[in-house]
């Protein structure tokens, strides 16, 4: 088996993430984001893939969550 890659990516004022080199998704916050690629991986994992997970810090002005104020 091989290992699957999720990284929680901006695009443009939302999030989205990068799944072995695909933009899925639009999410309002990197949590949520984050929350998706958990459900997915967990999916992954039982199929007896290798996971990594990346989400990058936050940003000057970003909120924990990664949204604006």
């Amino acid at each position: 088996m091989s290992n699957e890659t999720y990284q929680v990516v901006r695009r443009g004022k939302s999030w989205a993430v990068d799944h072995d080199g695909q933009l899925e998704g639009d999410y309002v916050t990197k949590e949520a984001a984050f929350e998706a690629i958990v459900a997915a991986a967990s999916n992954a994992i039982e199929d007896g893939y290798g996971i990594a997970i990346k989400v990058p810090q936050r940003e000057a002005g970003e909120t924990a969550v990664g949204g604006r104020p």
